[in-house]
């Protein structure tokens, strides 16, 4: 049976379930895939899913990190509750899940951190002192390194609650994804952009990922409509230097690919620590057909600068890094791995 045949079955009367966590972002990221398949003449319903990191607001360093928002979904799609799941990727483990496949990678959005501040702050122009929330090691670790002089809290919260917290007066900024503040329409609250060279963002982040079981070929098919090719190439280098790290995705790790006119990847990366006695930056260009290989090579640069001092519990694995043939340039390459085969455990 031809993919265009599938397309056209599902079309004739399957409804497609989609599951979604239920905050509003979620839902206005969910929302925006079933829009495109509606577009594509597809029956789409909203499934909404309660995970442990809807529920549990400790920090997602003590309840799992990787996985929190991702496992609820897979279990409603292995359980056939739901047909196809939408995941932020960078919340996304790197290990492919069996019996699921990352169908699509649509096309990202930007990809950048932002700050909401009070009275329209900049990041250069925040007073010494100033209190900064975020619950995200890797925003910490990077603010540590760029303004010392700031006093990072640790938040958790969807992104109505957290910016709450500024003009209510108990923060004075936050940092947020700014792919988040855009879908939800909140741009006009970003008060600065944060440049890449002070904030890279954590990999995978603004980018979607759009996950189904291997064995229903006609969503498989159907979903293959959503994939943007750029996008996928860019966070799979990503993620495989995360991989290649031994870093789960809450670590103070971050990552961003670009393609050039020219076809070449470049992979900027950030390791630190919370302390910013370790905050490293590089970067590396490669070929665009061999993001697995740039990301991997990038993580040995990282790793022999001294990322490897990183403390395993920041980094969210175990603390014997383990080499495997994968690490050695060996690197599977098909829409399920979404750049990473390895999931690590906090």
């Amino acid at each position: 049976m031809s993919a265009g045949s599938t397309r056209d079955d599902v079309r004739q009367g399957r409804v497609l379930r989609l599951g979604t966590r239920r905050s509003a972002l979620a839902t206005t990221q969910s929302g925006w895939v079933a829009d495109l398949l509606r577009q594509g003449g597809h029956t789409v319903e909203l499934v909404e899913v309660v995970t442990e990191g809807d529920v549990n607001h400790a920090p997602l360093t003590q309840i799992g990190g990787t996985g929190v928002f991702a496992s609820a979904l897979r279990q409603a799609l292995r359980a056939g509750e739901v047909d196809l799941a939408v995941h932020s990727l960078k919340d996304l483990p790197v290990l492919p899940e069996p019996g699921l496949l990352v169908a699509a990678v649509p096309t990202r959005e930007d990809p950048r951190d932002v700050l909401v501040a009070r009275d329209g702050l900049t990041l250069a122009d925040l007073p010494a002192g100033s209190r900064i929330g975020t619950g995200s090691p890797r925003r910490a670790a990077q603010l540590a390194a760029h303004r010392p002089d700031l006093h990072v809290e640790p938040i958790r919260g969807n992104v109505g609650s957290r910016i709450r917290r500024v003009t209510d007066g108990d923060l004075d900024a936050v940092v947020l994804a700014g792919a988040g503040m855009r879908r939800l329409g909140r741009h006009a609250e970003i008060t600065d952009i944060l440049p890449t060279d002070i904030m890279l963002p954590a990999p995978g982040q603004g980018a979607l990922a759009v996950e189904c079981r291997e064995s229903d070929p006609e969503v498989v098919a159907v979903l293959a409509a959503l994939e943007d090719a750029a996008t996928r190439t860019a966070v799979t280098a990503e993620r495989a230097m995360l991989r290649a790290l031994e870093a789960g995705c809450t670590a103070p790790v971050g990552a961003l690919a670009t393609i050039d006119e020219d076809d070449r990847l470049t992979l900027s990366a950030f390791a630190g620590s919370d302390d910013a006695a370790i905050a490293l930056r590089r970067s590396a260009t490669g070929d665009a057909s061999a993001p697995e290989d740039l990301g991997v090579a990038l993580a040995e640069e990282l790793l022999a600068a001294g990322a490897d001092r990183i403390p395993a519990s920041l980094l969210a694995r175990t603390p014997e890094r383990t080499r495997s043939p994968e690490h050695s340039g060996g690197h599977p390459h098909s829409p399920n791995d979404v750049g990473a085969p390895k999931e690590q455990k906090p």
